[in-house]
């Protein structure tokens, strides 16, 4: 008799509606996304930037970690391999130079303005030295030298020579102007990459020079240095 009347109990309770209520999942996800919202809950959470960083560092370490397990080794043949490159940087950096420095085009005796002629580069100088600016009235006389010796074809014109490339070689032709060539270079080298500032007598000196060298006599190929005059 019991069993029948428990029965029939639960069946009286269920016809009441006292089923415990199973809330669906959407309203409950839809109520802890809203009480999650509020601000007080990210007053604490990193901003625009720092996430951005965070997503960046992430990445990295993800490349890192690509080619760790690439590379021969691990981490620590990775590690190996960027001494190496690193090393390689270095030394072809210590062999060639700045960029800048070792470049041709900046260390060109002529600028790109536009070729001009040895009378042209004279007046330019003898400008610069009636209004006392010696460091391009030095530039201007090295310009006028080496002009002249390629309109004398003493001197093949090249692009992108340099003052002490035209010393060296118009020395060869021109071998009583060695010494001379060779300091007036020094001298264009010095005012134009050097820092240093020129005065009166450099620039008398290379204006001299560019007179001599105007009347000077090439040493032509098989005559020996005793036998010009």
């Amino acid at each position: 008799m019991s069993g029948a009347g428990g029965i029939t109990t639960a069946r009286q309770d269920i016809a009441a509606g006292d089923i415990p209520v199973d809330t669906s999942r959407l309203p409950a996800r839809e109520a802890a996304e809203s009480e999650l919202s509020k601000p007080m809950y990210h007053e604490n959470d990193p901003n625009i930037v720092q996430r951005a960083l965070n997503q960046f560092w992430d990445w990295v370490a993800g490349v890192f970690d690509a080619a760790a397990g690439a590379a021969p080794g691990g981490p620590a043949g990775l590690a190996v391999l960027v001494v190496i490159v690193v090393g390689l940087v270095a030394a072809l950096w210590w062999r060639l130079g700045t960029p800048q420095r070792s470049s041709r085009i900046a260390d060109a005796l002529f600028d790109s303005t536009g070729p001009r002629s040895a009378a042209q580069h004279r007046a330019a100088a003898e400008a610069h030295a009636a209004a006392l600016r010696w460091n391009e009235a030095v530039q201007e006389s090295m310009r006028a030298i080496v002009r002249s010796l390629e309109e004398r074809a003493l001197l093949d014109p090249r692009p992108g020579r340099t003052a002490d490339e035209a010393a060296a070689e118009a020395g060869r032709t021109l071998p009583e102007h060695t010494a001379r060539l060779r300091a007036a270079a020094r001298s264009f080298d010095d005012v134009t990459y050097g820092g240093r500032t020129a005065d009166q007598s450099a620039y008398l000196s290379l204006r001299t020079l560019d007179l001599e060298l105007d009347e000077a006599k090439p040493l032509l190929p098989g005559t020996s240095l005793g036998a010009t005059g």
